[in-house]
């Protein structure tokens, strides 16, 4: 079965956090037969940061971010026999989504899959013109990378066939547990990219956390942080490429995941550095946010906090060796739960169980 899959980035995780995630779930994909190709635009400077060579599992096409490009682009959707159009490219997302009406074949499966199915949503509600929402009637599937029953219910409600949550999760060959590097030395480390949506989030659940914790080091990675007022004890490093994601994890005592505002407003929305922490056997504090139980136990396979006051307490409180401990019982759970190879095998059912509607020939 031939997908062809058009989104932000497979290979460059420079301003695009749902790099991972693409990779978790095509290489899965992959080994299971599926013949995949992946376009995205050459936009943003990601082609000057990549983290990944062109993978022998899923054939890349860059393509200008020009009409022309894009032309060219959609002109190879007759060839595949499942169409996805993701969240977020960041350039042609309305010409993206409104081709998937004509574009595919009439036989082909089409889907749109939200990688921010909150922030989406909350566009949609503000625009009953906005593009996803005028286009769901064409569309036969949603999936969401997360979002639980909220999203769900808010998704057929505007008038989606079928919404289905496929959770991020662990690659195991990719994030694991790694030496410890003394670029990443620190009590706390935080990998996260500057956006609207988190940072008064990260002001409170980091930033504040260092005000509380004067004697302790906390380091901050991830774009556009350089001109942001920090406390003293912060050392902000800029991108961390993926291939510095485990000793990144590794190093420090524990890591700290902070959702963005509306992921963390719908709950059931692990974030992709969840599980790579995990993986790692990090020990992770996150903010909290309703279903985390559903991927971790709190208190025995991560720590969680309602606000600053909460990280600066558990790091008051925490030993090496509870931190190994919390580390190693979250990997176990995620090697166990929350493999992709789990999410391919969820995703290869979803669509070998659909049929398309039947549709008139453009």
């Amino acid at each position: 079965m031939k997908i062809a899959f058009y989104g932000s980035s497979l290979l460059s995780s420079y301003w695009n956090g749902a790099a991972t995630y693409y990779r978790g779930i095509l290489k899965a994909l992959a080994a299971r037969g599926y013949d995949i190709t992946f376009y995205e635009p050459d936009a943003f400077e990601r082609q000057q940061h990549r983290d990944i060579d062109p993978p022998a599992w899923a054939k890349v096409v860059v393509y200008p971010a020009t009409d022309e490009g894009l032309r060219s682009v959609l002109a190879e959707a007759p060839k595949a026999d499942v169409v996805v159009k993701a969240s977020g490219v960041g350039v042609f997302d309305r010409e993206l989504i409104e081709a998937m009406r004509t574009a595919p074949r009439p036989d082909a499966l089409r889907i749109f899959w939200d990688v921010d199915a909150a922030a989406t949503l909350d566009e949609m509600r503000g625009d009953p013109a906005h593009p996803v929402r005028t286009t769901l009637p064409e569309i036969d599937l949603v999936l969401t990378y997360g979002g639980g029953p909220p999203v769900i219910d808010a998704y057929t409600a505007m008038g989606a066939r079928e919404c289905i949550p496929v959770y991020n999760a662990l690659d195991p060959e990719t994030h694991h547990p790694a030496p410890a590097d003394p670029r990443f030395n620190a009590d706390l480390a935080l990998l996260a990219n500057r956006l609207p949506d988190r940072e008064a989030r990260i002001e409170e659940f980091f930033l504040r956390a260092a005000s509380l914790a004067p004697e302790r080091s906390f380091l901050l990675g991830g774009n556009g942080w350089h001109d942001k007022a920090m406390p003293e004890n912060v050392r902000a490093i800029g991108h961390v490429g993926t291939a510095d994601h485990n000793a990144f994890n590794c190093t420090p005592q524990a890591v700290l995941n902070v959702a963005r505002d509306s992921m963390a407003a719908i709950g059931f929305s692990p974030a992709t550095r969840v599980f790579e922490a995990a993986g790692a056997a990090a020990c992770l504090i996150t903010d909290a946010w309703e279903g985390i139980e559903l991927f971790l136990k709190p208190d025995s396979e991560v720590l969680v906090a309602r606000d600053g006051q909460d990280v600066a307490e558990h790091l008051a409180t925490l030993t090496p060796d509870r931190a190994r401990a919390i580390g190693e019982a979250a990997r176990a759970r995620v090697l166990a739960e929350h493999s992709y190879d789990l999410r391919g095998a969820q995703v290869d059912a979803i669509l070998k169980s659909q049929r398309p509607r039947e549709r008139k020939a453009a």
